[in-house]
């Protein structure tokens, strides 16, 4: 069996990748694509704190891939309202890079 630490250096890896393309990145669909990668690390580290405790104490067997899954249910729903957001910017803008839209000015 491979040891909890293994995955929960990937989940950090992945998380602080994610993390440096939201805070970097100035295109609206890379920043999107960084938050949906930062949700996968956290999924990761659910499942393998899971699987790794395994029905010990109050936690389930299943509870982290439930979890999991609510998480990928709601990445998929910010991500097609996300997209559609930036298609409508798109539309009236002409471009997605954050820095140039200027829509909460006066």
């Amino acid at each position: 069996m491979t040891p909890l630490l293994y995955f929960q250096l990937l989940s950090a890896a992945l998380f602080v990748i994610g993390m440096y393309g939201v805070l970097a990145r100035r295109s609206a669909v890379l920043i999107i694509m960084s938050i949906e990668l930062m949700l996968n690390a956290v999924n990761i580290n659910l499942i393998a704190v899971a699987s790794h405790l395994n029905g010990m104490g109050k936690f389930a067997h299943f509870d982290g891939q439930i979890i999991a899954i609510f998480v990928i249910t709601v990445a998929a729903a910010e991500v097609g309202l996300a997209l559609a957001i930036v298609l409508r910017m798109y539309r009236n803008r002409a471009t997605v890079n954050l820095d140039e839209i200027n829509l909460m000015k006066w």
